[in-house]
């Protein structure tokens, strides 16, 4: 860990000074894998509208998106799941390093948290790697296409399930996941970041 400069508000600046919070191996993952900081923060601003908001990002990998949501909206909680758990390790650490309170990781795979206990939810397309048969972060984890449709399906469910009011952003996702309760509410101009309201 490179502790000397991480506490300075500097570290928000860009996505490679952020990523010097973690080594080089996962530094290398950034550009393809972990949320850039532009996003989270206006991920964040969606979902943490009012204080007291829980909002978990669904495969969490090394918590950036999380670190960025806690440092920038310090009256909401932001929680991420991960069931890789060296990335889950990499995400506790940062945390412990940036002391933020506000944030919480899980290590285990989504499908097991109950989602009703959070008010909004961020989804970096989490369920790709299952599609392609590179640029995956390690193989760690089963991989199939079976499971992509598993977890899109289980997603969508739930989602519906979810309260009226409940906030969603989806960021590069195919929006299989996403129920038609859901109205579109918001977008980047590349259509990649959507913000989404629950009916």
């Amino acid at each position: 860990m490179q502790t000397s400069t991480l506490l300075k508000p500097g570290n928000y600046v860009n996505d490679a000074a952020f990523d010097w919070l973690y080594p080089e191996k996962i530094q290398q993952l950034s550009r393809r894998h972990w949320t850039p900081i532009s996003i989270a923060k206006t991920a964040a601003r969606f979902l943490a509208n009012e204080p007291g908001k829980k909002i978990l990002d669904i495969g969490s990998g090394v918590g950036k998106f999380c670190l960025v949501g806690a440092r920038f909206y310090p009256e909401s909680t932001f929680f991420g799941v991960e069931q890789r758990e060296s990335l889950y390790q990499q995400a506790m650490e940062a945390r412990e390093v940036m002391q933020l309170r506000n944030t919480h990781f899980i290590h285990g795979n989504f499908t097991e948290l109950d989602l009703s206990a959070y008010d909004g939810f961020y989804f970096y397309n989490s369920f790709f790697e299952n599609l392609v048969d590179q640029d995956q972060i390690d193989n760690t984890v089963e991989q199939s296409t079976s499971l992509y449709n598993y977890y899109s399906r289980y997603l969508f469910k739930q989602l519906e399930k979810c309260a009226s009011g409940t906030r969603l952003v989806t960021f590069h996702s195919l929006e299989d996941e996403v129920p038609p309760c859901y109205q579109l509410v918001d977008t980047s101009m590349d259509l990649m970041l959507k913000m989404w309201i629950r009916r």
